[in-house]
């Protein structure tokens, strides 16, 4: 089965370096979005089977989008992995008190990123 993820990140090479890692390595489909709000758009068209969210972003930043797709009974139930440079144990709590899957750090490994994914949503 394949599977489907959006990346919603700010940073250009960093959204192309993780879907390209995504697409080729594990075969999945891959949508992209530059922004929070871009992302809900996104996330509510393509129905995701998870989402990769960047913490720090201009505008809408990652709690923020995160708390909107969970009040949005259509993007509610999806998987979400924080992706964060922040590395401090008080934001790592803070972020896990979220309600997340998972606090991925960059930089990321673009060869092993499917694997951590996979491994946390029980992809096989």
């Amino acid at each position: 089965m394949t599977h489907s993820i959006l990346i919603i990140d700010d940073e250009d090479d960093i959204r192309e370096v993780a879907a390209l890692s995504l697409e080729t390595i594990a075969g999945w489909e891959v949508f992209v979005a530059n922004s929070g709000t871009q992302g809900l758009a996104r996330a509510i068209e393509h129905q995701p089977d998870a989402i990769l969210l960047d913490v720090m972003m201009p505008g809408m930043d990652g709690p923020t989008t995160f708390r909107e797709l969970r009040k949005n009974p259509a993007t509610a139930r999806i998987p979400v992995l924080l992706l964060t440079a922040k590395v401090q144990s008080s934001d790592q709590r803070r972020f896990a008190d979220l309600g997340v899957e998972a606090i991925l750090l960059k930089p990321f490994d673009p060869l092993t990123l499917s694997n951590q994914i996979a491994a946390v949503l029980g992809w096989s």
